[in-house]
């Protein structure tokens, strides 16, 4: 595919800048590759000024870059094609999707696939091999259920969304429209609910509801757990990667992403836009507010105000953490300090 072709398919939407097309700078393009392992039949993208060296590193023939004159005219003294946006990784993606496009199986049902009698399901399905669908269940339009999936009763999973071999959908559980849910997930089992007692821990039916609002992806190996009363929620539009916990009755907002090994203890409620590093850890009923960003392995064990940037554990404003990070470095130093003034007085 040509250069330009590629920046036709673009249209409008793509806000380019500028755009240089010549004889010598229309190349062949046949996929993609990262700048530093580009050839000169791959396109790839800069993402900013700061990593402007890689553009003298490179060997790609045609590159997506920052509105940055600078770059624009050192990819043109190297030969190198370019079109220039605001966003250059957001393009690389919209582009990427003319060269890769996930397996999608065809419309059908396996016969080895068993089906309740009382189950709906939709249009355009596809159900692979060994799926259990139980009694109850309404399936949307276009949804496709890869092998191994068991979908308990009463379930409800809307169109388009994507189920992954091996996940499991319990009982009580809502999953939107254009949802994706992959392999080993878990969604809407028991919650972790147990009273004690003087004969040890009773346990409490959770009796509630887990819900996923549309376009909620959830990563390989993750659980959102059923509450025993009402519902745990996660909003629109919001990702989860793999092997994160999410705790019974949690409500998270719309737009969120939240990383690997995360946990949410039980009743957290989360904004929107908000961010959560890897292995960030969220104490019982801690509320985080909207847009808030919490750093990889941050603590959190109560409130984070809107739009707050927390580090550490127990977590606490991210300047802070950086300055107390400083200092710990220097403890040895300080406590030799400590010591020889000890003995002086």
């Amino acid at each position: 595919m040509k250069f330009s072709e590629i920046i036709s398919s673009l249209g409008t939407s793509a806000e380019i800048n500028s755009l240089k097309i010549d004889r010598n700078l229309n190349p062949d393009i046949e996929g993609m590759a990262a700048v530093d392992l580009a050839t000169s039949n791959k396109l790839s993208y800069i993402e900013g000024s700061k990593f402007a060296n890689r553009l003298n590193l490179t060997n790609a023939g045609a590159l997506i870059l920052p509105r940055d004159e600078q770059l624009q005219a050192k990819a043109s003294e190297k030969g190198i094609a370019w079109i220039a946006t605001r966003q250059p990784r957001l393009m690389f993606a919209r582009v990427l999707a003319l060269f890769y496009q996930p397996f999608r199986p065809a419309p059908s049902i396996h016969p080895t696939a068993i089906i309740d009698d009382s189950a709906s399901i939709g249009k355009d399905v596809y159900i692979g091999a060994h799926v259990v669908i139980e009694k109850g269940v309404t399936i949307g339009d276009r949804v496709c259920i890869y092998p191994n999936v068991v979908v308990y009763p009463d379930v409800e999973i809307g169109n388009n969304t994507i189920l992954h071999a091996n996940c499991t959908i319990h009982e009580r559980s809502k999953i939107g429209t254009n949802c994706v849910i992959h392999s080993g997930a878990v969604i809407g089992a028991e919650g972790f609910g147990f009273v004690p007692t003087a004969e040890g821990w009773f346990k409490m039916e959770q009796s509630g509801y887990t819900v996923l609002e549309d376009g909620v992806e959830i990563g390989c190996n993750s659980a959102v757990d059923r509450p025993s009363v009402g519902e745990t929620r996660v909003g629109c539009n919001t990702k989860i990667d793999n092997l994160v916990q999410i705790g019974h009755g949690c409500q998270i907002g719309q737009n969120c992403a939240i990383a690997g090994q995360a946990g949410l203890a039980g009743g957290v409620t989360i904004g929107n836009r908000v961010m959560l590093g890897g292995q960030v850890g969220i104490a019982n009923q801690a509320k985080i507010g909207d847009g808030a960003i919490a750093a990889a392995q941050s603590g959190i064990t109560s409130t984070v105000a809107p739009g707050a940037i927390v580090s550490g554990s127990p977590a606490m404003p991210n300047k802070l953490y950086l300055k107390v990070s400083a200092i710990s470095k220097r403890l040895p130093e300080v406590y030799k300090i400590f010591q020889e003034l000890k003995q002086k007085i």
